[in-house]
């Protein structure tokens, strides 16, 4: 990315900034603002900014997105209120995640006859994640029942962590087949890989909970520390691990959750802890938003096909909302609550960086090309239909949600009398 890129890219984000608060009230949300930014101003056929997404600086911001996006969501899972009602999130993460990874495969194997099993992998796993920024205003309806909230807010932010591990085994054994030059060897690799992502994000995320807790306990801090200290432990847990040749991503979402169970501060200070790596964050993603529409988005359109299209629908629905229904069985959840809950899925970030791992990974052959497509198409559609039905569609919800509970309250004091 050029100077002059970054630098309007900023003026972006200080208008949108600006006036965030009416877009929402707009359903515009800072991914669709920053998608069109990028593919209207960077386009390589007219946009008057260069940017070349083969580029190092291209893809290391990419890789500290993720990173600080998988920490920040991890650290922010509550331990302590998650096991008043565990059941919900558990069934999502442990039967709705592997089936919506399986689905999405079978479905791009069948769809695009040209990939192999391990791209057909890569792009099932890719958009098993849903992204948490996306679900934010769903999330943040106090219309609809915590339970409800709370599930979607775990498991977004813990299941692009839970697939990182699938989609870079995937590009391992793809780059091997394709013969990429500097692919890792299907099996071993990866798996060593994992095991000390693990362990790196074990010692960075318990250890930096521990020092910030003792810090703080013994007034050793100085006003803005924590804050610093959370980032320190955000990046440190990512740089290291690739220092030891392990995966970065692992061992951020690993830090991440080892980082948020471990502290014991009280609520202002927990909230203070989160600040700068959620917002740093943030700002990251907006910039991987505007080289997504850049170059992904184009991309997508040079591939568009009927197939590439049907997958897109497939995956917000049908490959989303089966899996979803068949892990809520016996939690009393109700029809409606397990649509709703299926189609608040979307696809966003974790997605987005994935396929640019692919394109650093793989290169851009054909079948390459095919299977990123795959994925920018699908978040393109799910960016503008969820950020435009969030706010309609939860608030039908909770209509219909607490219409029902009145019933069910006249219905009891009937009886009673």
């Amino acid at each position: 990315m050029t100077q002059s890129a970054f630098a309007i890219l900023m003026v972006i984000v200080l208008g949108w900034a600006v006036i965030s608060d009416r877009l929402a009230r707009w359903n515009i949300t800072g991914p669709v603002v920053f998608t069109v930014s990028g593919f209207l101003l960077a386009n390589p056929e007219w946009g008057p900014i260069s940017v070349n997404i083969e580029t190092q600086s291209v893809h290391l911001l990419a890789e500290l997105t993720l990173a600080m996006v998988l920490f920040s969501d991890a650290s922010r899972v509550n331990v302590s209120d998650l096991r008043h009602d565990i059941s919900v999130p558990v069934r999502l993460l442990a039967i709705g995640l592997p089936l919506t990874v399986l689905l999405g495969t079978l479905a791009a194997a069948v769809l695009f006859v040209d990939l192999s099993w391990a791209l057909a992998g890569f792009v099932g796993a890719s958009l098993a994640a849903t992204d948490a920024a996306l679900s934010a205003q769903t999330i943040g309806d106090e219309r609809i029942p915590t339970r409800v909230r709370r599930a979607l807010n775990v498991e977004s932010g813990l299941n692009d962590g839970i697939v990182t591990p699938i989609v870079v085994f995937a590009l391992a054994v793809a780059a091997t087949q394709l013969s990429v030059n500097g692919g890792h060897e299907a099996g071993a690799g990866p798996l060593v890989e994992l095991g000390i992502g693990v362990l790196v994000g074990l010692a960075i995320g318990w250890g930096g909970a521990r020092l910030i807790t003792l810090g703080w306990q013994r007034n050793w801090v100085s006003f803005g520390g924590r804050r610093v200290a959370a980032l320190a432990a955000a990046l440190g847990s990512f740089a290291l691990a690739l220092t030891f040749g392990g995966n970065g991503f692992i061992a951020a979402f690993v830090a991440g959750i080892a980082f948020g169970a471990c502290m014991r501060l009280d609520d202002s200070a927990l909230r203070e802890v989160g600040e700068l790596p959620e917002l740093l964050g943030q700002v990251l993603a907006f910039g991987v938003w505007f080289l997504f529409g850049a170059s992904l988005v184009p991309a997508a359109l040079e591939f568009m096909s009927v197939s590439t299209i049907l997958y897109a629908v497939t995956s917000l629905t049908v490959i989303r909302m089966v899996p979803v229904a068949l892990a809520l069985p016996r939690t009393g959840l109700d029809t409606s609550t397990a649509l709703f809950m299926g189609w608040f899925g979307p696809r966003g970030l974790a997605s987005v960086v994935f396929a640019l791992l692919a394109i650093e990974e793989l290169g851009n052959s054909e079948p390459v090309g095919r299977a990123v497509s795959a994925v920018a198409c699908t978040v393109l559609l799910s960016v503008v239909l969820h950020g435009v039905s969030a706010g309609p569609l939860g608030r039908r919800y909770a209509l219909r949600h607490n219409n029902n509970n009145l019933r069910s309250d006249r219905r009891a004091m009937d009886a009673g009398d």
